[in-house]
């Protein structure tokens, strides 16, 4: 009798442990899955951020937020993806200048970088910097407008890929000065820099995250911020406005979007939940590392600053004469 009423307790125990551990693997079956799509590869700024809080992102809605590098064509070929993916929050565009870029830049897009997204955070703005290999022997801005000015198509400039921000950025400030420089587009702004640290090309216009760790390198010399200020993580270093090019200016924020059509209250819920993440001292600081100033701010503010960038990149892709067939 103690035999079977041991084996019966045995057994309700097992067949109790059984059902938790069922409905353990159903709750974990059934966490949503966030897909947040990085437009350009490994070292890009917005592959750094969405690095920086992902993990914290997903955790605040509930759900494993992944980051997925999807390269090519400047950052249309990731945006593309987005713009087709249902419109339930489950799948987002880490996005930046470029993105508006390219409706400017290409004659033909799959997609409308406008009309087929909505602005879901804003995340940080990024600052840039003007860089140049030590090879051209120039100590500032004015002195390297002088040097390309005298060489028309002796030098070079890399990008992280044609369309990318860092492409705009340099082919505008060429336009402004009235250089003539050639265009060596890269995969990353990892890569473009690389290629100014080994000397096979002499410039960049990379994002501040991308040349910081080189301030003290001979190889390289970070010759000024593009900002309309002096950024607040290379304080010493002057815009390119006041030490050569008046009138020039450029950065990029940095945000989440959505396939349009995305209902509002899913937009809010993820807006809420990164504004909360991004308040958090421990990601700011992560932020800043990546020399990307944090940013927070409702969905229809930032929809709003979308529209604003919109145009003012229509100005800045007509001013640099930059197309891409």
């Amino acid at each position: 009798m103690t035999s079977t009423l041991l084996t019966r307790r045995s057994l309700a125990a097992v067949a109790a442990a059984m059902a938790l551990c069922s409905v353990g693997l159903a709750a974990h079956a059934q966490q949503r899955v966030i897909h947040i799509i990085v437009p350009f590869g490994t070292g890009a700024v917005q592959d750094t951020v969405a690095r920086a809080f992902n993990s914290e992102l997903g955790a605040a809605l509930n759900a494993s937020a992944i980051v997925e590098n999807r390269a090519g064509a400047g950052g249309t070929v990731g945006a593309a993806v987005v713009a087709k993916a249902p419109a339930d929050g489950s799948t987002l565009v880490l996005a930046a200048a470029s993105h508006n870029i390219a409706a400017f830049l290409y004659s033909k897009l799959s997609y409308d970088p406008l009309k087929d997204f909505v602005g879901v955070a804003n995340v940080g703005n990024a600052g840039y910097v003007l860089a140049v290999a030590s090879g051209m022997n120039v100590s500032s801005t004015a002195d390297f407008i002088k040097e390309v000015k005298a060489n028309p198509g002796k030098y070079n400039y890399a990008s992280a890929g044609n369309g990318s921000a860092t492409h705009l950025a340099m082919a505008s400030f060429l336009a402004k000065a009235g250089l003539q420089m050639t265009h060596i587009p890269t995969k990353s702004t990892g890569e473009a820099v690389n290629e100014v640290l080994a000397g096979r090309v002499q410039a960049v216009i990379s994002s501040s995250i991308g040349v910081m760790g080189f301030q003290d390198d001979a190889r390289m010399k970070l010759l000024a911020s593009t900002g309309q200020t002096r950024s607040p993580f290379l304080p010493k270093l002057p815009t390119v406005a006041e030490s050569g090019l008046p009138g020039y200016a450029f950065d990029s924020w940095i945000g989440l979007l959505a396939p349009a059509g995305t209902p509002k209250a899913e937009v809010e819920r993820i807006n809420a939940a990164a504004n909360k993440v991004l308040a958090d001292p421990a990601i700011q600081e992560r932020f800043k590392r990546l020399g990307v100033e944090p940013r927070s701010q409702s969905a229809e503010e930032f929809q709003k600053l979308l529209r604003a960038d919109w145009d003012a990149m229509g100005v800045v892709v007509k001013a640099s004469g930059a197309k891409i067939d």
